[in-house]
């Protein structure tokens, strides 16, 4: 077992750190000791543009990756036994192979094995993984949705983005009360608002702000203060909560100096 172990983090070196799940009151999974790398949660807007991550797929390379996934899926009894650790490989693999974007492939609705995303396909390791020759085409599905997702999101941001020639600091707050209410409500309908959901509702919000140039401490900052405390796991947010939230958002860009 410890010769496996070592030939699995010589292969994977991301797994090499602690990845002991806790899970809040309010349904967000979290970490203790080090944040995994491969945690979809710790993604930034630069980890997953996709204009600077090109990614196409066709049938035949869809084919290809599912060959070279299924030696990494366990099987069935070990991924019941040991949810997130289980599909490690995979995502190492994928990730080496695409970029850090490519760690929310499996990202899913609701409780899966990442809390609160916004993939279908893909329920969570206990319940989707079954033969390698069933499971890996259905990972490479997964991969894709969520791709499709990012690159959703960029057209979204590029729509609800002011001006070009506008600075941040000085664009009518209209814009960015607009772009967090349109953002929101998305995110809530992709998520299901489901548990967890607001997790990666107020990361979109904090991508949005970097597309816009907006440094990630900003940004951290302007979308904690806007949404902290103000959404709930399985709330779908009500208009005045949104509006509420949105608001407090434009005041937070439109303080930036």
């Amino acid at each position: 077992m410890k010769i496996a172990s070592q030939l699995a983090e010589d292969r994977f070196p991301l797994m090499g750190r602690p990845l002991d799940m806790e899970w809040s009151r309010g349904g967000h999974a979290r970490q203790s000791g080090t944040v995994s790398e491969l945690w979809a949660h710790t993604l930034t807007w630069a980890d997953v543009n996709p204009a600077q991550h090109p990614f196409e797929m066709d049938d035949d390379t869809a084919e290809k990756l599912a060959s070279l996934v299924a030696p990494l899926l366990p099987n069935a009894d070990v991924a019941r036994e040991d949810r997130w650790r289980s599909l490690d490989p995979v995502t190492e693999f994928l990730a080496g192979r695409y970029g850090r974007w490519a760690c929310g492939w499996n990202w899913s609705v609701g409780e899966g094995d990442v809390d609160g995303g916004v993939v279908e396909v893909w329920c969570c390791s206990s319940d989707s993984v079954t033969t390698p020759d069933a499971t890996a085409p259905l990972v490479v599905e997964a991969l894709q949705e969520w791709r499709g997702w990012l690159e959703e999101l960029a057209e979204r941001f590029a729509a609800l983005a002011p001006p070009d020639s506008t600075p941040v600091s000085s664009a009518d707050l209209w814009y960015w009360e607009r772009a967090c209410t349109r953002l929101v409500t998305v995110v809530a309908d992709r998520t299901q608002a489901e548990s967890g959901w607001y997790g990666h509702c107020m990361q979109v919000l904090r991508w949005f702000l970097a597309y816009n140039g907006i440094d990630e401490g900003q940004a951290e900052e302007i979308v904690k203060n806007a949404v902290g405390g103000r959404f709930g796991s399985w709330i779908t947010p009500d208009v005045p909560v949104v509006d509420a939230v949105s608001s407090r958002f434009a005041r937070g860009v439109g303080g930036i100096r």
